[in-house]
């Protein structure tokens, strides 16, 4: 149950994502939902996020959960 409530949460994000962000930011939070419900089911689990602005004024965002999850982000993408 709490998985569904989880899922819907990340649903309403990326519905709000869709109307401003782009395809970089929905991959990104798509990936972020399913580390959070692989380290719910395994139990325990750790993970960082982090981010600096790059080249181009691009947001570098990296999710580390075991693996790296590497995204490149426009600045158009985040524009209200």
């Amino acid at each position: 149950m709490e998985r569904n409530a989880i899922t819907l949460t990340n649903e309403q994000t990326q519905n709000d994502a869709g109307c401003s962000g782009g395809r970089q930011i929905r991959e990104a939070l798509t990936r972020l939902e399913q580390v959070v419900l692989d380290g719910l089911q395994h139990g325990h689990f750790r993970c960082t996020i982090s981010s600096a602005i790059g080249k181009g004024k691009r947001r570098e965002l990296v999710i580390e959960a075991g693996k790296s999850h590497k995204f490149s982000i426009p600045e158009v993408e985040l524009a209200s």
